[in-house]
């Protein structure tokens, strides 16, 4: 009988269908030539280098680290212990929710490998660099084993054991496209990361040249026909670029000799252009990772009402799904030795959702049809004590 994952899958040949091997990373391409889309060129780009998408992804990555976690089940306080063991799992850096927050957005994948100790029993979940691992999949194209390259050493980890344990957790974000690897946030705002980027060489080169061409220097001719000679147009451009060019000359007065007037210049419509280009890029850089462009302080943007109403927003509508689709992960990829444990999200204790909870306790206060016990359910807590109070 065939195996999957290392292990018979009894009843199950026949009932899975073929996956088609990983993709990998690819090239965007248009008209214009192509993005690279290696996970290190777009992690530089789009993180190191863009101030907009690096504040984005900390602010959905810190936030899911902050969140308030409890835990249900006999193995609940278990899971949780694990999971905020996350100073030594990630060498004392980042915590481990952050870290695979932070994977999932800009990489897509997140792989974290189980340590377990001598009753082989889960002690730790390290989170493991995502260009690093390659899924490994068996002839059907299910994936039977993950292996993890740093320089020339390569550790190959199985899957599934004998037993049906998992080595390692794989999370990863839907991608329409790849059976095997998930599809980055950064994967769609990489356009709009090239022309931010772009945009800031562009003002930086303004910068080096006075901000602005402030003016150009026309030479007004006594005679029809007459011009600068070769050397005399060579020693104004020199005495122009060593005395007036710069921040450090800003504002120095100019001395032109005869023949020669200053002709001032504003910023083109061109140039104009630009700059409304730039923040166009900035909101398709801040909406691609689920970010809110108010919090992100990105001009002329008023989709929300108030920056309450944007960050209740950012937690209802991206940290918490994302959340929930981490700590689903692992509870999955820790089902064997604890089965019954689930992780989940104190929403009462996120300040940015105060004003839902108020809303929700003032409707339940006012519905007088509803039980004392049925509120107290509605609200997540256990019916009362027999005797006690409501």
């Amino acid at each position: 009988m065939m195996k999957w994952f290392g292990r018979k899958s009894a009843g199950r040949d026949g009932s899975r269908p073929v996956l088609a091997r990983g993709m990998g990373l690819a090239f965007v391409t248009d008209e214009g030539g192509a993005w690279p889309r290696s996970y290190e060129a777009r992690a530089r780009a789009g993180f190191i280098d863009n101030p907009v998408a690096q504040r984005a992804v900390r602010m959905v990555a810190e936030g899911a680290q902050g969140a308030p976690l409890y835990g249900e089940g006999d193995h609940g306080a278990a899971l949780v212990a694990l999971v905020t063991r996350g100073d030594m799992a990630t060498g004392g850096g980042a915590g481990l929710i952050e870290t695979v927050a932070a994977q999932l957005l800009l990489h897509g994948n997140a792989f974290l490998r189980i340590v377990t100790d001598a009753r082989a029993m889960p002690v730790a979940l390290y989170p493991l660099r995502p260009e690093r691992v390659t899924v490994i999949a068996d002839e059907s194209g299910w994936p039977m084993a993950y292996e993890y390259r740093v320089g020339g050493a390569h550790e190959r980890i199985a899957a599934l054991d004998d037993a049906g344990r998992m080595g390692v957790i794989h999370v990863r974000q839907f991608h329409p496209l790849d059976d095997h690897y998930g599809l980055g946030c950064l994967d769609a705002a990489v356009g709009a990361v090239a022309i931010h980027n772009a945009a800031q060489r562009w003002n930086k080169a303004l910068l080096d040249n006075a901000a602005r061409p402030s003016g150009a220097l026309v030479f007004d001719p006594g005679e029809p026909g007459a011009a600068l000679t070769a050397d005399q147009f060579d020693r104004l451009r020199a005495e122009v670029e060593a005395g007036f060019q710069g921040a450090a000359n800003a504002g120095r007065p100019m001395l032109l000799e005869g023949g020669l007037k200053w002709q001032a210049m504003s910023m083109t419509p061109a140039d104009m252009d630009f700059a409304g280009l730039k923040a166009a890029s900035a909101r398709d850089i801040a909406l691609a990772f689920g970010v809110p462009p108010m919090l992100l302080g990105l001009p002329g943007d008023a989709t929300y009402a108030n920056y309450r109403e944007a960050n209740r927003a950012l937690w209802r509508l991206t940290i918490l799904p994302l959340l929930g689709k981490i700590t689903g992960a692992i509870e999955a990829g820790l089902q064997y030795w604890w089965a019954d444990g689930r992780l989940r999200v104190d929403t009462d204790q996120v300040p940015a959702l105060s004003e839902d909870r108020e809303r929700l306790w003032a409707q339940l206060t006012a519905a007088d049809f509803l039980s004392a016990d049925e509120k107290r359910e509605m609200l997540g807590f256990a019916p009362r004590a027999a005797g006690g109070e409501a």
